[in-house]
């Protein structure tokens, strides 16, 4: 499946503790409600699986807002704790946009984080809720050295 640039919240985003998407979706305007009509999901694509190595690691994804580009000050709008062990590399994950829940210009995720030695490697985008199940994700199965 091919994805817009600029729905892409993070391409291979390593994740050791609590952070942000790399990137935004940008709305244009505080007023523009993207949570109108069709369903848009955040989908997380596992590209390297999720550590739980002392099984006391947590994982807590959240669809956040901002009104500024960096996602300081942000209004959590969905929360999902998902199990290290279903976290396995090329497993997919859906966060649903709440319809009329959207009221600041910017999008994008926090992972957060918890335990010993937390790890995760995703690629998140927006996508339509109809594109559910009709796509599918494989683990690299390479090595740049």
């Amino acid at each position: 499946m091919k994805v817009d640039a600029l729905n892409q919240l993070s391409d291979a985003q390593a994740f050791t503790a609590t952070a942000f998407s790399t990137n935004t979706y940008d709305s244009d305007s505080a007023g523009n409600d993207m949570s109108i009509g069709e369903e848009l999901v955040l989908a997380l694509a596992v590209d390297v699986a999720a550590d739980f190595t002392t099984t006391d690691e947590t994982y807590t994804i959240e669809l956040v807002q901002s009104a500024n580009a960096n996602l300081s000050s942000p209004d959590v709008l969905a929360s999902r704790t998902i199990l290290a062990a279903d976290l396995s590399a090329g497993s997919t994950h859906y966060l649903p946009l709440p319809q009329g829940s959207k009221s600041k210009r910017y999008l994008g995720y926090r992972a957060t984080l918890g335990g010993t030695t937390p790890s995760v490697t995703l690629t998140a985008f927006l996508q339509p809720a109809s594109m559910i199940d009709k796509q599918k994700f494989y683990p690299n199965n390479y090595t740049i050295a």
